[in-house]
C-alpha cells in the first residue's frame, strides 16, 4: 500500500479529464475506483474536491490517496471497454476535414455521442485512438456537440494546442455558425435571443434546460447568461424556415432551448419542441406527407478560429448531413445560398 501522493500536472498534460490523467499514471486503476475516490473526497485538485470529469491544468497538484501495490493487490474488474470495429474507425477517419501536427477538425455525424454514457456503446471518446495518425497519445476534445447535432468538432493533438484552443473557446475568439430547420418563421427575421439557462428540475430530466428572463435568473441557482444571434435565410410559407444561428455564449442545449422558447423549435427536437413539434397550434410536418426526417435538423456548418500555434484565423465548413440535405431539397433550398457576411457586425 502506497502513502498519500501529491503529483504535479505537467506542462503537456493540460485540458485532460482527471480520470484519464490518473489512469495514465496508474494503469491498474479501474474507473469505478476513481469515481469512489472522488465521491469520498480522497482525490483532490489543489486541495479542492474534484469529479472524474474535472479538467487538470499545468502546475496543479493532484492529491492521490494510498493505493494498493499493483503487484500484490487483487485485480480490479475494469469497466467494459466498447468493442469498436475497423469499419467504424475508418468512418471516423473519413469524417476528418482538416489535420496538421497540432489539431484535427472533423465533421461529426448526427447520432454519434461525443462521450460515453449509460448504455452508450459507440461514442467518439471510444474511437480517439483511431485519430492518432502516428502520435502516441489520443487527441483531446476541446468543446462539445450534442449527440444528435452534426457538424464541425475540434480536437487538440498536443497539450500546448489543447490549452490554446480551450482558451480561444472560453474567450469567444471562435465564431460558430449553425444552420437549422425550424417550425414557423421567426419575426423579426434577424435578432438576438437573451434568455438565461438553468437545469430544469421538472420531470426528473436533469439534462433538459429551462429558459429564464435575465431579471429572473438571479433567483435561480445555477442559471447562466446565454445569448444567441439568429437570421432567417429562407422559408416555406409560414410553415418552416431555414435559419442560421450564432451562439455568442456556449451553454448546454442553448440553441435548441432558445429557439423553442421563442416559439420556433428545431425540427426533430422532441426534447424541446415536443413529439409533434407544435407551433401556432399546428403539428410539425402536418400536410407534408411525412416527407421530412424525424432526426434533429441542427448542423454546425461553419467554424472560424485562431490556429493554436500560429494564431492565424482559419475557416472550416461542413456540408449538411444526408437527412438535412433531403429536407433542403424538399423545400427547394440551396444550402450554398448563405449571405456573406451572415451576421453583419
Amino acid at each position: 500500500m502506497s502513502g498519500v501522493q501529491h503529483m504535479t500536472v505537467g506542462p503537456d498534460e493540460a485540458e485532460q479529464r482527471l480520470d484519464r490523467w490518473l489512469r495514465r499514471q496508474f494503469p491498474q486503476l479501474a474507473q469505478g475506483r476513481i469515481e469512489k475516490m472522488c465521491r469520498k473526497g480522497e482525490l483532490r485538485i489543489d486541495g479542492a474536491r474534484a469529479k472524474p470529469s474535472s479538467r487538470v491544468a499545468p502546475g496543479q497538484v493532484v492529491r492521490v490517496p494510498p493505493l494498493p501495490d499493483p503487484a500484490t493487490a487483487p485485480a480490479e474488474v475494469p469497466m467494459a471497454v466498447p468493442q469498436i470495429g475497423e469499419a467504424e474507425r475508418d468512418a471516423i477517419r473519413r469524417a476528418v476535414v482538416f489535420r496538421d501536427d497540432h489539431m484535427i477538425v472533423l465533421n461529426k455525424p448526427a447520432g454519434l455521442a461525443v462521450q460515453g454514457g449509460t448504455g452508450q456503446r459507440l461514442h467518439l471518446g471510444a474511437m480517439l485512438d483511431a485519430l492518432r495518425f502516428g502520435r502516441e497519445d489520443d487527441p483531446r476534445l476541446v468543446h462539445r456537440l450534442d449527440r444528435d447535432t452534426s457538424g464541425l468538432l475540434v480536437l487538440a493533438r498536443t497539450g500546448q494546442a489543447a490549452v490554446a484552443l480551450a482558451r480561444a473557446f472560453r474567450s469567444r475568439a471562435v465564431e460558430k455558425i449553425y444552420v437549422a430547420l425550424v417550425a414557423g418563421v421567426p419575426s423579426p427575421r434577424m435578432g438576438t435571443i437573451r434568455l438565461a439557462l438553468a437545469k430544469s428540475a421538472s420531470g426528473g430530466t436533469a439534462s433538459r434546460m429551462q429558459t429564464l428572463h435575465p431579471d429572473d435568473a438571479e433567483e435561480v441557482e445555477g442559471a447562466r447568461h446565454a445569448v444567441t444571434d439568429y437570421r432567417v435565410i429562407d422559408h416555406a410559407g409560414s410553415r418552416a424556415a431555414w435559419v442560421a444561428l450564432r451562439p455568442v455564449t456556449g451553454r448546454t442545449h442553448q440553441l435548441r432551448a432558445h429557439m423553442a422558447a421563442i416559439g420556433h423549435p428545431i425540427a426533430g427536437d422532441g426534447k424541446y419542441g415536443g413529439s409533434r413539434q407544435e407551433n401556432r397550434g399546428e403539428g410539425w410536418g402536418a400536410g407534408l406527407g411525412g416527407a421530412l426526417s424525424r432526426k434533429l435538423h441542427l448542423h454546425a456548418a461553419r467554424l472560424v478560429l485562431p490556429h493554436p500555434i500560429s494564431g492565424k484565423r482559419i475557416e472550416f465548413s461542413a456540408p449538411l448531413p444526408e437527412h438535412m440535405a433531403r429536407s433542403w431539397d424538399f423545400f427547394g433550398w440551396n444550402p450554398d445560398d448563405l449571405p456573406e457576411p451572415i451576421f453583419p457586425d
